[in-house]
């Protein structure tokens, strides 16, 4: 009674309806319960009075005598005893205007700080019904479902013969406690959903009987216990769709220019050098900048200090060299290439000798030269033709060593739709390429490109009809390691990525075939496909940390994929 006489000398209707400020009360509270919630004492008449003798207002004297039993109640409870509170200050001051605004705020600050600060307990975990648990054991053997939590203070945990073939990741969090834990009976598959149990055996305090893989093959009744997180290749690699390029295109490359990264793709109906920079905000790439020419082939950048310089390679209309004008911000074209010597360009590399610049034109016509042009401080000047009549396709610029001991040495691998692959050295004494040699049995090879791994160099060789193929440098002559199918091939493109080495070969027939390097095989496994259409270069660009592949298409539009690593065990 000592309750319901007080609220109802704060605010009678209390009783009769459910608190107004309250959404969640919708029911009618009984004495008794709110004599268990509140515990709120009860005011002598005469302190009250004393109270409204003084001015002061009923506020002041219920925070002064249970400010400590407030702190100990629940912000629902709390929010109830200062509502009512100031139900009855508002009954007591209706006539007068100058309401004590510092008692108020008093009032609201308090509560704000116990609303925020006050909270219920997460209830401790009760034993799963699935388990019979004592005060230090929790047994949950021969169980239908995996218990997803355990009470915290268990010393002893059984898992045993459940014919489990994998844990939650979770299940042991915040069992500090445990000493003694059984998983035998089980039939574990050691994936990579099971990596962190191996982790977690490595760590841990509590004892764990022996317990044996099930599968797959290769672990079947291995000792999970003595297993390493190194024994699971759970990083996997893919390419992703990332961004179209509404436009078709055929050589594709990348450049540091001015500490940004930046893309040119040669596009070949339109004519154009299209330069593309990483945009930051919506992490895409946009357009940069164009070189308008016609049918272009390639767009190949050099950097030469920190002055950028583009080859526009194209089938009609001259070939040139055009200069980035940073003053105007634009292209400038400083310098006509050859037109006698350069008819039908098909591929240029770019390669730097001694600290002097060069770049090589492949020409494909019958009447062409395949030439080297060198930087002479002003300009780009001849320097040096090759290979004269032979239609060649494509060229590459690689460094390899003629014996083991020796260093290695700049050479020229020239592909020619006429006759087998050549090599060419680099003579240091004249400063030219000579020792001219050639690719035995490889015949109408449309391109060769070359990559490293673990300092031994191969090369991929495409052939448009015929197989693929990989070599190995021997130290005198490539040789044989793997050949691929490739009907309809005209790019077969190696690329690194961080450490993981890959091969792309594409085809106007069929879907694109990205191989992963498999080190223990030392050859290229079967990764991944793509869907591209006509492909003619796929060109790595790392831009912030993010990997992309560009694959060019000479029907379609341009693709960008993503690079993506996903953990398997995470």
């Amino acid at each position: 009674m000592q309750v319901r006489s007080l609220l109802q000398q704060l605010d009678p209707s209390h009783l009769a309806a459910p608190h107004r400020s309250l959404p969640g009360a919708a029911h009618r509270w009984s004495e008794e319960q709110l004599t268990n919630q509140l515990q709120v004492p009860v005011l002598k008449s005469r302190e009250r009075e004393a109270a409204k003798e003084k001015g002061g207002l009923l506020c002041d004297l219920v925070l002064e005598q249970d400010k400590h039993h407030l702190n100990s109640r629940s912000p629902v409870h709390v929010w109830g005893y200062f509502s009512d509170c100031m139900e009855s200050e508002r009954s007591q001051r209706m006539g007068n205007a100058c309401i004590p605004l510092k008692r108020i705020a008093y009032c609201l600050c308090l509560l704000s700080a116990l609303l925020l600060t006050e909270g219920k307990k997460p209830a401790k975990p009760k034993c799963p019904a699935v388990c019979t648990c004592t005060k230090d054991n929790a047994l949950c053997e021969n169980a239908r479902s995996i218990p997803r939590t355990v009470p915290p203070d268990v010393i002893s945990l059984s898992l045993a013969n459940n014919n489990l073939q994998t844990l939650p990741k979770d299940i042991f969090k915040g069992l500090d406690s445990l000493t003694n834990v059984d998983l035998r009976g089980n039939s574990f598959n050691c994936d990579c959903k099971l990596k962190w149990l191996v982790e977690w055996l490595g760590h841990t305090n509590a004892t764990v009987e022996d317990i044996y893989c099930e599968g797959p093959p290769e672990y079947k009744k291995r000792k999970i216990n003595s297993l390493s997180p190194k024994d699971f290749d759970c990083i996997i690699t893919e390419f992703a769709k990332s961004q179209d390029l509404p436009y078709q295109s055929l050589s594709i490359d990348t450049f540091s220019y001015m500490n940004d990264e930046y893309v040119v793709i040669a596009q070949p109906f339109t004519g154009k050098c299209i330069f593309l920079e990483w945009d930051h905000v919506e992490k895409t790439f946009r357009n940069y900048d164009n070189i308008t020419g016609t049918s272009t082939v390639v767009c190949k950048p050099i950097v030469i200090e920190t002055q950028l310089y583009v080859i526009v390679a194209q089938l009609f209309g001259g070939s040139h060299i055009y200069k980035r004008d940073s003053f105007a911000n634009k292209f400038i074209k400083i310098q006509d290439i050859e037109i006698l010597k350069i008819r039908k360009p098909n591929d240029i590399e770019t390669f730097k000798i001694e600290n002097n610049w060069y770049f090589v034109v492949a020409d494909s016509s019958k009447a062409g030269f395949t030439t080297i042009y060198k930087w002479n401080g002003n300009g780009f000047y001849s320097h040096q033709s090759l290979h004269a009549w032979y239609r060649d396709t494509d060229v590459e610029y690689l460094e390899i060593a003629r014996t083991p001991q020796a260093l290695r040495t700049p050479h020229l691998i020239l592909s020619s739709s006429s006759q087998r692959p050549v090599i060419y050295q680099w003579n240091k004494a004249i400063q030219l390429f000579t020792n001219q040699t050639d690719i035995p049995n490889m015949e109408d090879v449309y391109a060769v490109k070359h990559f490293s791994v673990k300092g031994d160099v191969y090369i991929c060789l495409t052939r448009f009809i015929g197989d693929s193929k990989v070599m190995k440098w021997g130290g005198s002559s490539f040789q044989d390691i793997q050949r691929m199918p490739s009907r309809g091939s005209m790019v077969f493109q190696p690329l690194q990525i961080n450490n993981y080495q890959y091969a792309i070969l594409g085809s106007d027939y069929s879907f694109t075939q990205v191989y992963n390097w498999d080190a223990e095989k030392a050859k290229f496994v079967k990764f991944q496909e793509l869907n591209v259409q006509a492909p003619r270069s796929f060109t790595h660009v790392s831009i912030n940390k993010r990997n992309f592949l560009f694959a060019s298409s000479f029907k379609g539009n341009t693709q960008i994929y993503k690079h993506v690593i996903v953990d398997l065990s995470a």
